[in-house]
């Protein structure tokens, strides 16, 4: 019986707590608006912006505005105090080591979306190893959307075993196949695009979730 099949019917772990998932959302968002700080968890907006204040209260997050946007942001105080939570949260499951061992399994994919996103965005020509792909050569970025779909039926257990050690983790496999199926429709910015729910974006944000809970450093190797 495989690992994830053993995983998958834990106990119900309950969610995390709204201000934890507020806090944690502006984290994995980089920089964003409140309406999309309430959409990454699918929380109720006025409760978002109410933990959003209290958080900037406490020095964790701060608000800036350019170019006509205007977002949230995490501190580096509101950096630790996430990775404090996360750590007491993921602890009190008892179950770190199943998350660390999902986590080395995600490096094994995450090799291959890397390279996947650089064939993607790069068509090697005689003389120029790194040109830019410009899309004309359907075979290559087909191939390219093989390996995407790959991945994607990979993640699929693996997201499956996250979300029964902590409840947030869940969905990422359900964005990633959106966005690809986006992308085999024609529309490739689906596949790479940082405005988009991209499956780049979406590999993204599993990542440093991952990061983040386990406190590991980006980077680094096996947990």
């Amino acid at each position: 019986m495989s690992r994830y099949h053993t995983l998958r019917y834990r106990p119900f772990v309950a969610p995390s707590p709204p201000d934890l998932l507020v806090l944690h959302a502006v984290r994995l968002l980089g920089y964003a608006d409140t309406e999309r700080v309430a959409s990454r968890f699918r929380l109720d907006r006025a409760q978002v912006e109410e933990h959003l204040e209290d958080a900037r209260a406490s020095g964790w997050v701060d608000r800036s505005s350019f170019s006509g946007r205007s977002g949230w942001f995490l501190t580096p105080r509101g950096k630790l105090e996430d990775e404090h939570r996360l750590a007491a949260e993921l602890d009190s499951t008892g179950r770190r080591d199943d998350l660390r061992r999902a986590y080395d399994d995600f490096l094994v994919l995450n090799g291959r979306l890397l390279q996947a996103v650089t064939d993607w965005q790069t068509r090697p020509v005689p003389g120029d190893p790194l040109a830019a792909n410009d899309h004309q050569d359907l075979r290559w970025d087909r191939r390219t959307l093989a390996t995407l779909t790959e991945i994607c039926v990979g993640l699929g257990p693996l997201a499956t075993t996250l979300a029964g050690v902590l409840t947030r983790f869940g969905g990422y496999d359900a964005r990633f196949a959106l966005a690809l199926e986006e992308a085999q429709h024609g529309d490739h910015r689906w596949v790479d695009s940082i405005e988009l729910d991209s499956c780049h974006t979406v590999w993204f944000q599993l990542h440093e979730d991952l990061l983040a809970t386990l406190g590991v450093q980006r980077g680094a190797g096996p947990a």
